[in-house]
């Protein structure tokens, strides 16, 4: 169920891959979602290098390469429980709790080869291989037993009821290793009062050797690579403990702050634990300096680590750490390259604000499970304007407790980061953490004209940007956004000013627009806009048909028609979507004009509209129009109220 120690000759082919792996420059932790919903056994294939997820609630077997990319899926295993790796890796064992059989499948293929029913309702769980038999602990609570697969025989054969007269209250969950023939572990794991268990099997029958009760609710083990003893994960924050398989006498324990949930022994005999990590403080405990140093702690995930299952092993040389975290659709895998290193913590404390060309403080602390002396160097590069790609600091030295700390005159505003680098060493990884400051830099002057002056349709305007003192950058750039969503903001010109600070742009008004001048600021002065808005009337005319002739009253044109016939006033505007003119219409009486009809007509797309004016009926009569476009009552906001010039007329005999 377990990683095991291979035979000797994959050993040795492990040894020189380690070498290999060890002269190499280490690579990045993998961190990526898998689709596993919640796994019940991991095993880890180093002659294939594959790992095997067992995921019972979606009856199948997910196989990935190293990285946790999925090779292949394997499907319809009916509730798919413990896993087992035969010693040569040549074969993967499945015990099928759904089924009631154990399944064998070829690691090289992936497919099938055998199955082993293990008789109705036995729902077989728990797996290890030993002396060419495959141990299989099944059924449920009080009725549950130990039974075996005899793999040596010509026909291979099931046995059941080997428990040696234990009565477990639950399926035995099974460990064995190579390197102790003729010993089989059981751990009845679900009762307080349940024992651990050391049967001999060098028989073929079970016989109890040695038991003992450590407290009950096991929740993993693992057997040490001698296959000697066992470190046990208990329940509550009981320690990891390791005990001899001889007598079942307490070896050492390995302290961890929460709960444990797996443990994995290395081969070099390095102990790893995960931790339900309730507080969110660490779930990954790697004991790389034995029992008696602190461990290196990562932590993996912010959510309590699975506390069923077995998810967590080492890789077949050691190298690497395979974690799971999550369940359902939210399950990361992990894989760490440097499991036994200690992972410090490093954090940068940089002001808020400063002042450019004053010095500040940046202070910090870097602390890992294993302290560092003293004196220990970190580099610190200062990242601003004027050095972009990061300046050196030099380094700086670690103080007592783990703080230290530095002064620098920044010569350059605006965001100044601070980046200090620890490079790691042969027990302690590398680490990285920055902060930033804002540096203050000067305001400077920038100015537009022409806001809110009014021009003709048409106009030809100069806008100019001025501006005044900086460092380095003499740079402006003038936009004009006219009014309207169907004209986008443009970039009009882009430049530096000239030798009085002015940069100019001449724009033909035929809407009104809001015209920006940018700078962007340098290393001592900061950016800023200015905002400049000026409006553009509309083009507009009316003309009179339908007269017969023209002629003056006092020093005003008139258009002559007869009393019978219409006037017909048509009306040229500049055109835009869903636009009216407005149409005024007043008459002449006793030395006054008086306000006849107000009305607003729509404009065709060739931004004319012509309108049926009517007759008098009588001599005499005078009367005035004219056409206007009234910003928002025309329909649109882009222009400026403009209002077009009075057209006269006069009704005759």
């Amino acid at each position: 169920m377990r990683m095991r120690t291979l035979p000797a000759a994959t050993a040795l082919a492990v040894l020189f891959s380690s070498a290999v792996l060890t002269a190499a420059p280490a690579s990045a932790d993998t961190t990526r979602p898998i689709a596993v919903w919640d796994a019940d056994d991991m095993v880890v294939d180093g002659v294939h290098q594959r790992l095997y997820f067992s995921d019972r609630y979606r009856d199948k077997i997910v196989v990935t390469d190293y990285n946790g990319k999925v090779v292949t899926t394997l499907t319809g295993l009916a509730q798919v429980r413990d896993l087992e790796l035969s010693p040569d890796s040549g074969t993967l064992y499945a015990a099928l709790h759904g089924a009631d059989k154990i399944v064998a499948i070829d690691t090289a293929t992936l497919t099938q080869t055998a199955e082993y029913p293990t008789g109705d309702k036995t729902i077989p769980s728990r797996l290890a291989y030993a002396d060419g038999k495959l141990w299989f602990g099944y059924g449920n609570q009080w009725s549950s037993g130990l039974g075996s697969v005899d793999l040596t025989a010509e026909t291979p054969t099931v046995s059941l009821d080997l428990a040696a007269g234990h009565d477990f209250a639950s399926p035995p969950e099974l460990y064995a290793d190579p390197d102790n023939p003729g010993t089989l572990l059981a751990l009845d794991a679900h009762i307080s009062s349940a024992p651990i268990i050391v049967y001999d099997i060098s028989t073929g029958t079970p016989v109890i050797r040695v038991s003992a009760e450590k407290g009950g609710f096991y929740k993993d083990a693992a057997l040490t690579p001698d296959g000697q003893n066992v470190v046990v994960a208990g329940p509550g924050k009981r320690a990891l403990t390791e005990y001899r398989l001889s007598d079942l006498e307490q070896v050492r324990t390995y302290p961890v702050p929460d709960e444990p949930e797996m443990v994995s022994v290395a081969p070099d005999g390095t102990v790893a634990a995960t931790v339900l990590d309730t507080d969110d403080r660490g779930d990954t405990y790697v004991f790389s300096g034995g029992s008696d140093k602190p461990a290196s702690v990562r932590n993996l995930s912010h959510n309590w680590m699975p506390w069923s299952g077995h998810s967590m092993n080492w890789s077949a040389d050691g190298g690497k750490l395979f974690v799971l975290t999550g369940s359902n659709d939210a399950t990361q895998f992990h894989a760490i390259d440097e499991p036994r290193k200690y992972v410090g913590t490093l954090k940068v404390d940089a002001p808020t604000t400063a002042t450019r060309a004053k010095s500040l403080t940046v202070k910090g602390s870097l602390t890992t499970g294993l302290a560092l002396p003293a004196g220990t160097p970190l580099a610190v590069t200062r990242t601003d304007m004027e050095s972009p790609k990061g300046k050196s600091l030099g380094t700086k030295p670690l103080g007592t407790g783990g703080t230290f700390s530095f002064t620098d005159t920044p010569p350059a505003g605006g965001k100044v980061t601070y980046t200090v680098t620890y490079a790691g060493d042969a027990t302690h990884s590398s680490a990285t953490a920055s902060d930033t400051v804002d540096v203050h830099r000067a305001t400077p002057t920038l100015t537009l004209n022409n806001n809110g002056k009014a021009y003709a349709y048409g106009k030809d305007v100069t806008f100019t940007a001025h501006l005044g003192t900086t460092y380095t950058n003499r740079t402006v750039e003038i936009w004009a956004d006219p009014f309207g969503a169907d004209k986008p903001k443009k970039l009009m010109k882009t430049g530096k000013v000239n030798s009085s600070g002015n940069l100019s742009v001449i724009l033909d008004m035929t809407r009104d627009t809001t015209v920006t001048a940018v700078f962007k600021g340098d290393a001592r002065y900061a950016p800023k806009s200015v905002k400049s808005t000026a409006y553009a009337g509309v083009k507009v005319s009316t003309a009179l048909s339908k007269h017969y002739k023209t002629g003056r009253i006092g020093s005003t044109t008139y258009y002559y028609f007869r009393k019978n016939t219409d006037v017909i006033s048509t009306t040229t505007m500049s055109y835009y979507k869903g636009r009216k003119q407005r149409l005024e219409l007043q008459v002449y009486y006793q030395g006054k004009w008086y306000d006849g009809t107000t009305e607003y007509f729509k404009l065709g797309t060739n931004g004319k509209s012509a309108v049926n004016l009517g007759h008098s009926g009588k001599s005499g009569i005078r009367a005035r129009v004219r056409s206007s476009y009234i910003n928002s009552g025309s329909g649109d906001t882009v222009n400026s109220t403009t209002h077009g010039g009075w057209k006269y007329f006069i009704f005759t005999s």
